[in-house]
């Protein structure tokens, strides 16, 4: 299988067994849900403004410029592309996690370029560098589910 076809493929959640004994097992599970979770939470926000009534003063003028509209406009695409990004993790996470850490890697330049917002960067650098491992702990579930086990390595399981 290609690396392009191995990153497309779904990948089900960890069965209850392995969740219970593999501690990378929970850490992939947790991730998988809070960045199925979040990103379609933010994106819903940015139509329903209960979060933020003003998601638009992130949002850099030089984006702004590439986006058809205004800034209330492209917010509402970000809050598409944010709703897209949670159901591809949900069902592909090792892409969700490249295509949510990319989108991250987006909002840290736009909270740069219109500067005041470097805690929110720093925080969701933080957040890119977890859509990441969320990434590379989804190859390592890629075919574990068919044999309960890790495909290569994995974490020592324990032997009571």
């Amino acid at each position: 299988m290609s690396a392009v076809a191995a990153t497309l493929r779904p990948i089900p959640f960890p069965t209850r067994p392995m969740v219970r004994r593999d501690p990378a097992a929970q850490a992939f599970l947790l991730l998988r849900v809070l960045f199925t979770i979040a990103p379609i939470l933010f994106g819903l926000d940015k139509f329903a403004e209960v979060l933020n009534d003003n998601w638009s003063m992130y949002l850099a003028s030089q984006f702004n410029d590439l986006i058809p509209g205004n800034a209330a406009d492209a917010m509402h695409i970000v809050g598409i592309v944010e709703i897209v990004a949670g159901v591809v993790v949900l069902v592909t996470p090792r892409f969700g996690g490249l295509l949510v850490a990319g989108w991250l890697a987006g909002i840290i330049v736009s909270l740069l370029l219109v500067g005041g917002y470097g805690d929110i960067a720093l925080r969701d650098f933080g957040l890119l560098v977890s859509a990441l491992a969320l990434s590379r702990l989804a190859a390592g579930f890629e075919d574990r589910h068919a044999t309960g086990e890790p495909r290569t390595g994995g974490v020592a399981h324990d032997a009571r």
